[in-house]
């Protein structure tokens, strides 16, 4: 039986056209648009692409915002994006004899891919703004920048007390830890996460059971720091945030309350990744080598990548990756290739047997040919009959004994693999009604030719919860071992 396991289960993703209609309805990737859009010659900016102080009520006002301070704010976050992504270009200024002070601006080739470009090329702008809102994210807070500019006037950084690649590390793994949350509750995103868990999960050790003082306060730390991180990403689209209570808030404005038994948790942030968001997390993970799947990517496989594929998949998302697989084939042909991708003895063969059989339950009646041409397999002819009878076949052969045994052994091994460590009584039940079906049932099991024989009396033996029988499959599975060994 196979024993690998994926860190990550599949994520549900909608299509590439829904997903770059979210990305250009994101209030910071459309409001970069319209600042590329009204840009012009006039347009004047510094020497870091930036637009001059000068140019920013023009540029709010071109955004439909008032021409204050949270205005220009606004402006200059968006006209950032716009330079990052291509869609402006900017010639930085030249001192020059002239005395020119001012860079010049013209729409970049990005641009025209907001209206003429496929999906995929929106979904690639949106990436990179989506790194220009990470990269503020993760900026220091300059509440007094006077304090920390040294005597020639430049940004004293060692007095910042700021790592940004610890703090690009600490935001990536709560958006790590906030993908992992989505997917493991089936991939859709709808369930919010309380930020104090949020928080808790990058902090608190998991064999810790009564956090300290000094660990609740940095949960606490690492809550207010989130809050405002996630109130930088909620507008590029990544997340959907409810923000802290400031009621909450500390006169200081430092540290939320400490959470009482009966406090509303929503009071204390509530985050989730919104689709777009688990398409850009993932999209950032396969890029640094992360195995993040998605439903869907084994549909243009063949059907031994599907099987073994499905082993990693949750129930609902297996359904789904079969079900995206089969509506690309015709029937017939694709439950022959699903049953020859099901043959063989090595460790992942009983999974692929189960998932199979359930890939032909999707088939239907179509399939009926191909699984009578495998009857007399003595690996797929137990699959074979099971699958007849419960498509309401009236002539079934009856199966030799041996196969009875085998099919039995085999579809134990396929219920450990899948179980894994999790949920074990179902597999209990199945163990407990074989062996009460089958008088000398492990009399016969231990001489079962499968490869998973011992492994599967020895795991009977754990299982059953008769003292009595659980010995007995204890010794088939010594007996099982022993022959295999001769």
């Amino acid at each position: 039986m196979s024993s690998d396991r994926p860190t990550l289960p599949p994520v549900r993703l909608p299509s590439d056209a829904e997903l770059a209609r979210d990305a250009l309805a994101a209030p910071l990737l459309a409001r970069a648009v319209r600042l590329a859009r009204w840009a012009g010659p006039e347009t004047r900016v510094g020497a870091g692409g930036e637009l001059v102080d000068e140019q920013l009520p023009a540029a709010a006002e071109a955004l439909g915002l008032a021409p204050d301070d949270d205005g220009a704010a606004y402006a200059s976050e968006a006209w950032r994006v716009a330079v990052d992504t291509g869609l402006v270009v900017v010639d930085e200024p030249q001192d020059d004899e002239g005395g020119g002070e001012d860079g010049a601006v013209e729409a970049g080739g990005q641009l025209a891919l907001v209206t003429g470009g496929a999906p995929q090329d929106v979904l690639a702008l949106w990436l990179d703004a989506l790194e220009t809102a990470l990269a503020d994210a993760t900026a220091p807070l300059l509440d007094d920048l006077a304090e920390l500019l040294g005597e020639d006037g430049d940004l004293d950084l060692d007095a910042l007390d700021w790592d940004p690649q610890a703090e690009a590390q600490f935001l990536d793994g709560v958006l790590a830890n906030l993908y992992l949350l989505t997917v493991t509750e089936g991939g859709s995103g709808d369930a919010p996460v309380p930020l104090p868990a949020l928080a808790a999960s990058m902090i608190v050790p998991d064999d810790m059971g009564e956090p300290t003082d000094d660990v609740l306060e940095q949960v606490s730390d690492a809550m207010m720091r989130l809050d405002d991180q996630f109130r930088v990403l909620e507008p590029v689209g990544l997340v959907e945030y409810q923000p802290v209570d400031e009621a909450l808030m500390a006169e200081e404005g430092e540290e939320p309350e400490p959470l009482g038994d009966d406090e509303d948790v929503t009071r204390y942030g509530m985050v989730r990744l919104t689709p777009l968001g688990l398409y850009g997390v993932r999209a950032r993970m396969l890029e640094a080598g992360v195995d993040a799947p998605a439903v869907g990517d084994l549909a243009d496989k063949g059907a031994d990548v599907l099987l073994d594929g499905l082993a990693r998949y949750p129930e609902a998302s297996a359904r789904a990756e079969t079900h995206a697989w089969l509506t690309r084939r015709e029937a017939l042909p694709a439950a022959r290739e699903l049953l020859a991708a099901a043959k063989g003895v090595d460790a992942g063969s009983p999974l692929r047997r189960l998932h199979c059989q359930q890939a032909l339950s999707l088939v239907g009646a179509p399939a009926e040919p191909a699984v009578r041409e495998v009857l007399d397999d003595p690996e797929l002819g137990g699959l074979a009959r099971v699958w007849l009878a419960e498509h309401g076949a009236s002539d079934v052969p009856a199966p030799p004994e041996t196969m009875i045994f085998w099919l039995a052994v085999d579809t134990i091994a396929a219920q450990l693999d899948a179980v894994g460590g999790g949920d074990l009584e179902e597999l209990r039940e199945l163990v407990e009604g074989l062996t009460s079906q089958h008088s000398g049932f492990f009399d016969a099991a231990w001489r079962v030719e499968h490869p998973a024989t011992p492994e599967v009396l020895e795991a009977m033996g754990r299982l059953h919860r008769d003292k009595a029988v659980a010995k007995e499959a204890r010794k088939a599975a010594f007996k099982a071992r022993s022959r295999a060994g001769d």
